[in-house]
């Protein structure tokens, strides 16, 4: 039995991933969930896309999410009139906040919100590009932000605009976002990400906007604002899922700053029991290489080692040359390092906040599954939310997660060490439901005879949040489920005769 992929991947859709043949790749090399980028393209796209990658999907007989990323208020320079401008150390250079600014030039340009002059004070510094172009605010009058070039470069139309270490009050939605909101609803998107996150109260603005619209996506709020590290607890708490966006909160905050930043975020969201995707860069060289830099690689697998649940590739795929070879070495990159690293979790109830039953089971089942080596365990969940309480807790151990809904399958697929499988056991008993839970696994080939595993479900099968039960049980002969007579800790078979079960729990170990 091959080693089973612990870190979800998620891939950006873009022209490079538009033929149905590369589609199928990309889902064959491992993609869990597909990103459409609202900051590009026309919603006629994207609900192109959205459409291809379900029909792909299903096709493919998998079941892939869908997320849609907000534009979010993303400053911009205004478009230049003859193209491009080549911006020199020590030249003055303005940005002109008139909304009826003229075309740019080589001394000026326009910006795309108006009240930017309000935000910057003289010796101020302006990035411009990602930070590869910086300006030095000299003067603010008459709607006007007169500069000096740090360090120039090639400024070319609308491209990004950071004030170093934040504090721009543009607010958290802008009018584009609220008509893309409503197209997420439409799309019946499983995951919705919120752009420049400052506040909680931006999370729980776009959760109010989608829920008007009809829409049930999870809510991941992006970090990329220096605002966002100060208030991060609570946006988190807000959220359902959180996504280090490393592009502009590298630029916002210094590159200096953003590792050890990565680190605390991934952390804080996991002690919230949070999912978190690290993205932005991450295997930057490919959109032209057909391999990653070793430097990309380490880097994929710090974020893996450091616990994150997913990982994002942004260009890499949407535009580059090599999509499907991208996603083939994030896949290679992520196994390696979850087979070299063995986590280790403080399984004490006191280093974990608990709050419900069915975090009480999952602590249980997992401290359980440390104690007794089994093969894998078995969550029967209507919502998914025992599934995420279990993903909470380091383990090789894998967790299959049995619902009959299809949208909480499609939002287990972004959780660590989930594999969610459709199963409906509504009409069953709990007792006769995990026994059906089992024999659906081993049919699979997901287990085999003699394999120990652990079930978790409630009194009432199909109800939410009932997650009360767990139970220890071996498989025997035909995938049926037995209990266990003793509770001794499993012997090492690698030491003596191996059945097909003691094989697939060595690949695992």
């Amino acid at each position: 039995m091959s080693q089973l992929r612990r870190t979800r991947i998620i891939a950006t859709l873009g022209p490079a991933t538009d033929g149905d043949a590369t589609l199928r790749q990309l889902l064959a090399e491992g993609v869990d969930v597909v990103r459409l980028n609202l900051s590009h393209g026309h919603a006629d796209e994207h609900r192109r896309r959205a459409a291809a990658v379900r029909a792909t999907a299903a096709e493919s007989g998998r079941e892939v999410g869908v997320l849609l990323d907000l534009q979010g208020p993303k400053i911009r320079v205004e478009r230049f009139a003859d193209g491009a401008v080549e911006l020199e150390h020590g030249q003055p250079f303005t940005l002109d906040c008139h909304p009826d600014a003229p075309m740019g030039n080589a001394g000026q340009v326009g910006v795309s919100y108006a009240d930017l002059w309000h935000d910057v004070k003289p010796a101020d510094v302006l990035l411009l590009d990602d930070g590869l172009i910086s300006l030095e605010v000299v003067q603010v009058a008459d709607r006007r932000i007169r500069c000096v070039v740090l360090v120039g470069g090639r400024l070319s139309d609308r491209k990004g605009l950071n004030r170093l270490g934040g504090g721009l009050t543009v607010a958290a939605l802008s009018d584009k976002d609220r008509a893309d909101i409503r197209l997420a609803a439409e799309l019946e998107a499983d995951f919705l990400a919120i752009s420049f996150v400052k506040t909680a109260d931006d999370v729980e603005q776009a959760r109010a906007l989608l829920a008007e619209a009809g829409g049930a996506a999870a809510l991941v709020a992006k970090i990329e604002r220096a605002e966002a590290i100060e208030n991060l607890e609570s946006i988190i708490e807000a959220s359902d899922a959180v996504m280090v966006a490393r592009g502009d909160l590298g630029v916002e905050i210094g590159d200096a700053e953003l590792p050890g930043l990565q680190k605390k975020i991934i952390r804080e969201a996991l002690a919230q029991s949070r999912v978190v995707i690290t993205a932005t860069q991450m295997m930057q060289s490919m959109v032209e290489s057909p391999i990653p830099t070793r430097a990309e690689v380490l880097d994929v697998a710090n974020a893996v080692i450091d616990g994150t649940d997913a990982v994002m590739l942004s260009a890499e795929t949407a535009t580059g040359r090599h999509p499907e070879k991208a996603v083939a070495a994030m896949r290679r990159v992520c196994l390696g390092a979850e087979r070299q690293f063995e986590p280790a979790e403080d399984l004490s109830v006191g280093a974990h906040r608990l709050a419900r039953t069915d975090q009480a089971i999952a602590l249980a089942a997992m401290f359980l599954a440390a104690q007794m080596q089994v093969r894998a365990l078995v969550a029967l969940t209507e919502s998914g939310a025992t599934a995420q309480w279990l993903s909470r807790y380091r383990s090789t151990v894998p967790i299959y997660a049995l619902s009959r809904n299809a949208g909480a399958r499609r939002r287990m697929l972004l959780y660590r060490d989930v594999h969610p499988v459709e199963f409906d056991a509504k009409a069953a008993g709990p007792t006769e439901a995990v026994r059906l839970g089992i024999l659906h696994l081993f049919n699979r080939g997901d287990l085999a005879v003699d394999d120990r595993v652990i079930t978790t479900t409630g009194d009432h099968t199909g109800r939410l949040g009932g997650t009360n039960t767990l139970k220890l049980l071996r498989v025997g002969p035909g995938g049926i489920a037995e209990g266990l007579a003793e509770l001794s800790p499993k012997p090492d078979r690698r030491r003596g005769a191996r059945s097909r079960g003691a094989a697939a729990l060595d690949a695992e170990s």
